[in-house]
């Protein structure tokens, strides 16, 4: 086993993490939630970096196209169908030995966050939707644990820290899930691995900071980063702490994680489809979404409802939000389809 001076070596030498730094990095544990293309990103930077312990959960499995952002996957796990989680664990060990890495094929949902966040000392965020990354700010807001948030699409990404007590939380900035089919998604927008590994970088530099004790290092504003308009933006975001009116962090109301606030997913009896219904006072404007839609399966539009076919499924899509996946009765893949091509 190599020893954490020649390893680390080059890592210890920058003073804010030294030897020291370097031994709470190592006893430290990581969850990544999520393993697509900013997971992948976060877990071998991580890996690299000599985190004790990481744990990946992820609920899909490995496609050809994911192959042009997602750097731990090969075109053998594609062929094969490889779970997201199982390949980057196996890719992992191949990197590090010295990391013990978990893997989790799993939809992260409130019945089973508090499980695998548990121990942890920092939380990643790698999600595909905001519902989920509401739960992942109930959660670690509620057991005190930092979390990252970050996202991408097209050429367009943004992190975000927070700390537990002293930062704004997610609900602090964005009071509500914004409407669903309002923002694009990397399955209609398509991505750059650019931003990736920028919005990623930054989130395993955030992680870093807290994880070898220098937590008074990390960026307390929100960054936006846009690759091809050459924009780097940050936004001060203390004021929305300050108002104290926070549902999440002010009022301690977990709503996602007590399941209040979260979407639903049910087979439907007899039928090879599952339906996914929305929080009350959802609504879509089923023109723009169709517009978008158009770019990746046959789109028929009515009055009444948006169907779209993408390979073996039809998503049938309502103007309350309210999504009818046809093609299969599992809820999980149900949620992932809806979630990649609508947004929730």
């Amino acid at each position: 086993m190599s020893s954490l001076s020649s390893r680390y070596s080059r890592q210890e030498l920058f003073g804010e993490i030294g030897s020291e730094g370097q031994r709470r990095l190592k006893t430290s544990a990581v969850v990544i939630l999520g393993c697509g293309a900013l997971g992948t990103v976060q877990a071998e930077a991580l890996c690299r970096a000599g985190v004790g312990r990481l744990r990946i959960v992820d609920r899909d499995f490995v496609e050809e196209s994911n192959l042009q952002r997602q750097t731990l996957f090969t075109e053998e796990d594609a062929r094969n169908a490889v779970p997201k989680a199982v390949a980057a664990k196996r890719r992992l060990e191949q990197i590090n030995s010295e990391v013990e890495v978990e893997a989790f094929v799993a939809d992260v949902s409130a019945k089973n966050i508090e499980t695998f966040v548990c121990h942890a000392a920092c939380i990643l965020d790698a999600t595909d939707n905001f519902e989920a990354r509401f739960l992942i700010n109930d959660t670690a807001i509620k057991h005190g644990i930092p979390w990252v948030y970050g996202a991408a699409v097209g050429s367009y990404g943004v992190s975000m820290t927070v700390v537990p007590q002293e930062t704004p939380c997610l609900r602090c900035v964005l009071e509500d899930l914004p409407a669903p089919a309002s923002a694009p998604t990397c399955d209609t927008a398509g991505v750059l691995s650019p931003i990736v590994n920028v919005i990623a970088s930054v989130q395993v530099a955030e992680a870093l900071k807290i994880l070898s004790g220098n937590i008074r290092r990390i960026n307390r504003r929100m960054l936006c980063v846009d690759v091809w308009e050459n924009s780097y933006r940050q936004f001060g975001i203390a004021h929305s702490k300050e108002a104290g009116s926070c549902v999440c962090c002010q009022q301690r109301r977990f709503e996602f994680l007590e399941g209040t606030k979260s979407s639903v997913a049910m087979t439907l009896c007899g039928r090879d489809s599952v339906q996914i219904s929305l929080r009350d006072g959802s609504s879509v404007n089923l023109g723009d979404l169709a517009q978008r839609l158009r770019a990746v399966g046959q789109v028929k539009l009515n009055e009444f409802l948006l169907r779209v076919t993408i390979d073996d499924f039809e998503i049938a899509v309502f103007p309350d939000g309210r999504g009818i996946v046809r093609g299969t009765k599992d809820a999980q893949v149900a949620r992932s389809l809806y979630a990649k091509y609508v947004g929730v």
